[in-house]
């Protein structure tokens, strides 16, 4: 009998307070296909000197930024969504996730399915203390994007709060 232990990647996938609503109510994060963040060959010789946590913290970081982005642009459409910034860390198979090779997408990559809930390891999300800070973020994440240095200056300030932690069973008490 020979047993196959399928390799893993911890992916970093951006998120908002109602999009983990739905993921909870679904029992899945999706739709596919999914952008995510995670430890990738362009990531790696971007920030060489990086050991596994740091580049982890890297790509974090840049699926901070996106749901920085998805709470802009859900804004815009008009829809109401707290100021805290969401991010789903899941465990994905390697086989299902593709690394760009461009240093500019350095951690961005694809996850063609939907991933269920028993593969999320933790949730990560701002701290109420945040939210003054998240909303400067918001109004002017598309201009920091564009290269307005007053609006990266804004930015800046959202990304200079840490993301809490919380395991997969606080979710329910995060949504309340």
């Amino acid at each position: 009998m020979t047993i196959v232990i399928e390799e893993r990647m911890r992916v970093y996938l951006p998120c908002t307070l109602p999009g983990l609503a739905r993921a909870a109510a679904t029992g899945e994060v999706g739709p596919a296909p999914l952008t995510g963040y995670a430890v990738t060959p362009a990531l790696i010789e971007w920030y060489v000197s990086g050991d596994t946590e740091e580049l982890e913290y890297v790509a974090l970081t840049d699926a901070a930024r996106a749901s920085l982005r998805m709470l802009a642009a859900d804004r815009a459409d008009g829809v109401e969504v707290p100021a805290r910034r969401v991010v789903v860390a899941a465990e994905v198979p390697d086989a299902a996730v593709t690394a760009g090779v461009d240093l500019e997408d350095r951690s961005r990559v694809r996850v063609p399915v939907t991933v269920p809930l028993s593969a999320v390891a933790a949730v990560h999300v701002d701290d109420t203390e945040a939210v003054p800070d998240i909303e400067s973020a918001v109004a002017a994440v598309f201009a920091a994007d564009g290269g307005d240095d007053d609006a990266r200056f804004e930015v800046d300030g959202a990304e200079a709060h840490e993301l809490m932690w919380y395991a997969t069973q606080e979710i329910p008490d995060l949504l309340d």
